[in-house]
This record gives C-alpha cells, structure tokens and sequence, in this order.
C-alpha cells in the first residue's frame, strides 16, 4: 500500500507499545516476516528537540530496521513541526502524531487524545508539520473523548483537508483506555469519512481471524497490531497467510518459540547491554512462555535472572522439567494441551491460549 511517497510491502502494521515497541522487539518480529512499517514508542517532541538521551534511546534504529516511523506527542506546533524536521534529516520513513494516548501524562499537557477535542487547532498543527517535510505524516486516534463526544470522524475529514497520509484508528475512546472490546463500527464510520486517505484499524487484533474480520468489517485499507505482537510475534506472518489463502498456518514448534525467544534477548543485551537488556527481559520472557504449556518452574525464576548464563540454565532447568508433559518432540502430550486442560489448570498463567490479551505490565503511564 502507499503513503503518499512511501511504498509499503504490507498492509499490516506494528502498532507502538510504550516500554515494549523497542528496536530488539522490532528487529525479532521483521525476522520472523509479515512486518513492513513498524512505529516506535511515543516519543515527546520537546524531548527529542533538546536531545534528551532517553528520547534518542526509543528512536534507536538500525538498517535492518526499515522502513520506521516514529510516533511524536506534543501539543506545540513549532516543536512538533521542528521534530518532523529532525527526525526526516536522519532518515526517519514517516512520522506519526500521537492522538489516541489516553493517560493524564500526555493529555494533560494537550497531546494524546486531548487533540481530538479541539479540530482546528490540531488541523494547524498537522499542516504545520505536512508543509515543513516530504515524508509522509500520519496520526493515531481514538473513537473520540468518550461516548459523547464521538469525534473520529469529523477530525479524519479534517486532516484529510490538511494533507494527512494515513489514520490509524484505535475502535475505543479515551474514557474507555483499554478495556471493553473495540467498536468495529466506529472503526467503518472512520473509514467512510474520509475520500482517499487509507484508514488502518486497531484494537483487538489478537488472532489472524481477527485481523481478516477487522478488513471485512470495517473496510480499513491496514491492520495495526499491538498487544497481539506481543503475544504472539508470528502474527503478521500468519495473518497475511491466512488472509491470502483462507487457511490458518500451523502454530510453531516449542524449539522455534524458545529459538525466537533466545534471539529477542540476544538482540536485548545488543541493544542495551547484558545487566539492563537481562533486567528489562524479566518482563519479556513470561509472554514467551504464555504458549509453552505448563510453566510455574520457568516463571518463578525467569523474573528475578540477571545474566544470559543464568537465563540459559532456568531454561535448561526448565526444559528438562518440561518433558515430564510432552512427547520425544518436545511438544504437549494431548492431556496437557490448553483445549484438553480441566478448569483449574486453565488458570494458570501462562497455559491457555486466551482471546483477550491483558494490557502488559510496564510504563503504562505513558501508553
């Protein structure tokens, strides 16, 4: 698909996750395929523009990682516009702005879903930004503040007048932040408003099913997907698989989960050094686990490691532990797959194969 000048591979997007969206997470899903644009995590302009470390930390990249947008908030035309600039100097692909946040950190100073109260002063601070560069501009939004004030719509048609590239539609409003089940309906209504801009869906997006029934339902050019990523990092693979051809792939081996997952902390302690890329893995590692089955001897100890040699000897641990539950293969004997678990079993974390995906522990203040 394209926007404006950028020609994109595939129409299925990684959408930013605060904390989580970094360059090894990027780099792992691109290997595994699927995956054209990737985002990075929310980054504050202001920040960006004083060259503040951490900021330049979350926009880190490598040639590998390509094509990349970076996602901005801020609420100040001339700093938001000053960012664009910057970040298309360093070869940035697209820049998107960041309407959807609905934490206080980033509302509070007229970022996030603040923006979708007050068209006209976004429409000028977008146009600010679309007239300042050549890379395309794109923006991420809610449904709107709340039930009341259903708002997409109008501010799609509005940046759509100001030269907007691409909108990315969360189908929940701010008063909603994460839970309930997105509005498929207001995604469509979305994309009805708008003549020409392509709109990609997002929310809920945890399955290749669901990526089909978010195109089918709401008619979005894209599909954005986040906490599915996390969850399961195969599935833009699958998902354009199953899109394509109407049958889903088979689920990867237990030795292809532990290979990707070694090579996501690999590029962990590449990227940011064995003690901090360790530590920040804790939180990682458990998602991994979700689908190996039974799991307490890995979890219990995988949050606490502090070096890539005592990473491999809980995972040795653990493996040997394992085999008590699976086959010569490595794989779950048929009692202990998650369809065949009696009800007490199916709790555990980390065993069942869930629909609904819990908003990941980490600086959600910032999401």
């Amino acid at each position: 698909m394209q926007f404006g000048s950028l020609n994109l591979k595939s129409n299925l997007f990684l959408s930013p996750l605060a904390g989580y969206t970094n360059l090894p997470f990027r780099l792992t899903l691109r290997e595994l395929g699927g995956l054209d644009l990737a985002t990075t995590d929310l980054v504050n302009a202001r920040s960006l523009l004083e060259k503040n470390p951490k900021a330049f930390k979350l926009i880190e990249t490598s040639p590998a990682d390509r094509p990349l947008a970076v996602q901005l908030f801020g609420s100040i035309p001339e700093e938001m516009r000053d960012a664009a600039v910057y970040l298309e100097s360093i070869g940035v692909s697209s820049v998107d702005i960041n309407m959807g946040c609905p934490v206080k950190k980033v509302c509070k100073v007229g970022g996030g879903s603040a923006m979708m109260t007050e068209l006209d002063k976004t429409a000028q601070l977008v146009k600010g930004m679309v007239d300042a560069v050549k890379i395309p501009i794109t923006a991420k939004m809610r449904l709107g503040w709340d039930d009341e004030n259903f708002t997409a719509p109008d501010l799609a048609k509005t940046l759509e007048g100001v030269g907007i590239a691409a909108i990315f539609v969360h189908g929940r409003t701010r008063e909603q932040g994460f839970g309930g089940t997105v509005n498929l309906k207001g995604i469509r209504a979305v994309v009805q408003a708008v003549k020409s801009v392509p709109v990609i869906g997002n929310g809920d997006v945890t399955t290749p099913e669901a990526a089909k029934m978010m195109f089918d339902e709401t008619g979005c050019a894209g599909v954005s997907i986040g906490r599915g990523a996390f969850y399961n990092p195969w599935i833009f693979l699958h998902a354009r698989d199953y899109i394509e051809t109407g049958v889903l792939p088979p689920e990867p081996k237990f030795d292809e989960r532990i290979r990707v997952m070694c090579r996501h902390l690999d590029l962990m302690i590449e990227v940011f050094g064995e003690e901090h890329g360790c530590r920040m893995f804790r939180k990682v590692a458990p998602w991994y686990s979700k689908r190996f089955g039974p799991v307490n001897e890995f979890n219990k100890r995988i949050v606490q490691f502090k070096s890539k040699a005592e990473f491999y000897e809980i995972l040795g641990n653990y493996r040997c532990w394992r085999q008590q539950f699976s086959d010569e293969n490595g794989e779950l004997l048929p009692k202990f797959r998650p369809a065949a678990m009696v009800a007490s079993f199916m709790q555990e974390p980390g065993v069942t194969q869930r629909q609904h995906i819990p908003v990941p522990k980490g600086p959600v203040e910032v999401w």
